[in-house]
């Protein structure tokens, strides 16, 4: 950084990076490495172990010898539990969850913090995400490069524009306790927690940076089709009363059926004996096509 750069950084807000840790012996350095990698200076990390079982605990204390966080170890609680824990511990005016087998970009933090500060009304900043196979190779074929976006309430609900990747959140601190944190009742935390804000009156930028690598094998929640699909209609059932409500949950069966047409022919007659009649079209004779053939 040149001496501009520098100054800015220690003295811009305070930033809370928060990694719950869960069976991540593996990747948990290079995730730590990421965020003490950052440019931006002004930062307190906490790693939160939710009952490792692979011997992340002790690395992790290992770590610290290296990397200056702060290590909490509790009995597995779950993924919500342990980030409303980290939202109580942040003291940072912002709040970075990033999950510990994921990695930070180079200067992701600065240009996060940079764009919220000079808009005060935006609670949530994202940005795109490179998909890493295990091993932390590239994997060109899942990347897809998305522009620059601003979603408000509707805009996540109905799903007309992507919303922000997980992987690339920087929320603000005081935005997140006032909805209420997490919903420990729920078994996602992303879309949730952008409708809160959204619907609370903030907006949600998110930018077309590259701003972390989102590392894929069989552990992640989103390669678990019948897990995603039965937690998101959870999370819309909370706002069963909107009147979109009925137009997004036939939405959400088109979109898993198209994807268990092809993996899980199941979950795809279940789905399908979900969708009204009037909604059949195109798109759903493709996706029966698709799972005759397959299957």
């Amino acid at each position: 950084m040149n001496s501009i750069e520098e100054q800015m950084s220690a003295d811009g807000p305070l930033v809370s990076v928060v990694v719950p840790s869960y069976n991540h012996a593996p990747f948990i350095e290079a995730c730590l490495q990421s965020i003490f990698e950052q440019n931006y200076v002004n930062k307190q990390v906490i790693v939160i172990d939710d009952g490792s079982t692979d011997g992340s605990p002790e690395l992790l204390q290992r770590l610290q010898e290296d990397y200056p966080f702060k290590l909490h170890v509790q009995a597995n609680q779950g993924l919500l539990t342990t980030l409303n824990r980290a939202l109580a511990l942040a003291e940072g005016e912002l709040f970075v969850p990033i999950a510990s087998d994921d990695v930070m970009l180079p200067g992701r933090l600065g240009r996060q913090v940079e764009h919220m500060h000079s808009h005060p009304q935006v609670a949530i900043c994202g940005g795109n995400i490179v998909p890493i196979a295990e091993n932390g190779e590239r994997l060109p074929h899942k990347y897809r490069h998305r522009p620059a976006r601003r979603l408000d309430f509707r805009a996540v609900f109905c799903g007309t524009v992507a919303g922000a990747p997980a992987p690339s959140m920087m929320l603000r601190t005081d935005v997140v306790r006032n909805v209420g944190g997490y919903d420990e009742t729920m078994r996602i935390e992303d879309l949730l927690m952008m409708l809160k804000v959204t619907s609370a009156g903030y907006f949600i930028d998110v930018l077309e940076d590259d701003l972390a690598f989102y590392r894929v094998h069989d552990g992640n929640m989103h390669s678990r089709l019948e897990f995603m699909f039965d937690e998101v209609l959870r999370i819309y059932a909370l706002y069963a009363d909107d009147q979109d409500y009925q137009a997004v949950c036939t939405k959400h069966f088109k979109s898993y059926f198209m994807k268990a047409a092809k993996a899980d022919r199941r979950l795809a007659l279940k789905i399908l004996r979900r969708i009204p009649l009037r909604s059949m079209d195109l798109k759903v004779l493709r996706g029966v096509l698709r799972m005759l053939v397959k299957h």
